[in-house]
């Protein structure tokens, strides 16, 4: 697919600081399970954290391809950093579409510089892939709400300031789910523990609890009982977001490849040389290329009227797939060592596998196209 020759300009920018600020700090984010500050505030001097913010707030408001393109060159350099940016623009776009003219002027334009930090707060406990199960409660009490209820896989957990959080008004009505903003320095919500992970280790899992949480009900963001819809036309680009890092994964898993082909020498030759790894390599490279069209297709549909619901969950689920395969036969090209902590590419591997459960796990995604194909 063309790319027009600011979108070029972009990819370019952000894979030399990829490669030259991210990737330099991902084996100690990884071990230490830290996120790196410096890169965050690197991708908001370069306006990266202002992607989904309208250019009247101090946004860019970028098309649906250049938010791929970013997402993928970001995850070039560490999936954790993908994710943590893609989760704030997940924020700053609900604020976006749904907040009153008082709620994008209060929020948006210092989001738009990096901080705060924003955190989408959707999933529980015991409502992961069926939010509509969700028990935490918003219940109306004069001119606040009255926030309980627990929140679970939350991104930016700990460094996050403010919460774009789904809950019902009524406890026993699952027809009330409604969608709130809420600031993390509200008394009574606490941070739970960070989960320690297989992989996206310098990304901050926690849970979230709000323990008689009140806040003023001007800080709804939509109608009663229109959260889910909010969040499921959300989570359509948040889904090709992930499509996108996973194509930025692969793609890095199959450059060290490469590299690693090029160097190694077995039987009195560079393995690059040995047919089996040239096989590897070209159906790394064939995974890789097929995920990127279907991500740019789907990312392209992003500027359309309807949210591109099936093409998101068909990039998605592929990509993922495709990145969780390009990884392990990366380790597999580079034999013992790729096994070992002195290569990334078991980081990559680790890293991997997470693309296939966030925002909607592959057996959601089936479910998503099937409904399209059938229903």
């Amino acid at each position: 697919m063309e790319l027009t020759s600011e979108q070029r300009a972009i990819r370019e920018t952000v894979r030399e600081f990829a490669l030259e600020e991210i990737r330099p700090t991902a084996r100690e984010a990884d071990e230490n399970e830290s996120f790196p500050e410096e890169v965050w505030d690197g991708l908001a001097e370069m306006e990266l954290t202002a992607m989904t913010v309208p250019e009247e707030y101090g946004g860019l408001d970028v098309d649906g391809l250049t938010y791929a393109l970013v997402n993928e060159e970001v995850a070039y350099g560490q999936l954790a950093v993908a994710t943590a940016l893609s989760v704030h623009c997940l924020a700053t776009s609900c604020l976006a579409e749904f907040g009153t003219e008082a709620q994008k002027e209060r929020w948006l334009p210092e989001m738009a510089e990096g901080r705060p930090v924003g955190a989408f707060a959707l999933s529980e406990p015991d409502a992961g892939s069926n939010p509509a199960e969700m028990s935490t409660e918003a219940a109306p009490d004069g001119d606040e709400y009255v926030i309980n209820g627990t929140k679970q896989w939350i991104t930016n957990g700990v460094r996050s300031d403010v919460v774009i959080l789904f809950a019902k008004t009524d406890a026993d009505d699952p027809g009330t789910v409604t969608q709130f903003v809420v600031p993390k320095d509200a008394n009574g919500l606490a941070v739970g523990k960070k989960e320690e992970k297989l992989g996206l280790r310098a990304s901050d899992t926690t849970t979230l609890i709000f323990d008689d949480v009140r806040i003023p009900k001007e800080n709804r963001l939509t109608e009663v009982g229109r959260g889910l819809s909010a969040a499921f036309s959300i989570l359509t680009g948040g889904r090709v977001g992930i499509a996108a890092q996973s194509v930025g994964l692969a793609q890095s898993a199959l450059d060290l490849a490469i590299e690693y082909a090029e160097e190694r020498e077995q039987f009195d030759g560079p393995i690059r040389d040995i047919q089996s790894i040239r096989h590897k390599l070209a159906d790394m490279h064939t995974q890789t290329q097929a995920s990127r069209l279907l991500t740019y297709d789907a990312a392209r549909g992003l500027d359309g009227d309807e949210p591109p619901a099936m093409a998101a969950s068909t990039a998605k689920y592929f990509a993922s797939e495709a990145a969780m395969d390009v990884t392990n036969e990366a380790i597999q090209v580079h034999g013992g060592y790729g096994y070992t902590t002195d290569f990334p590419v078991e980081r990559l591997y680790r890293d991997a596998k997470i693309t296939t459960i966030y925002e909607g796990t592959t057996q959601i995604q089936k479910t998503v196209i099937a409904r399209e194909l059938l229903d």
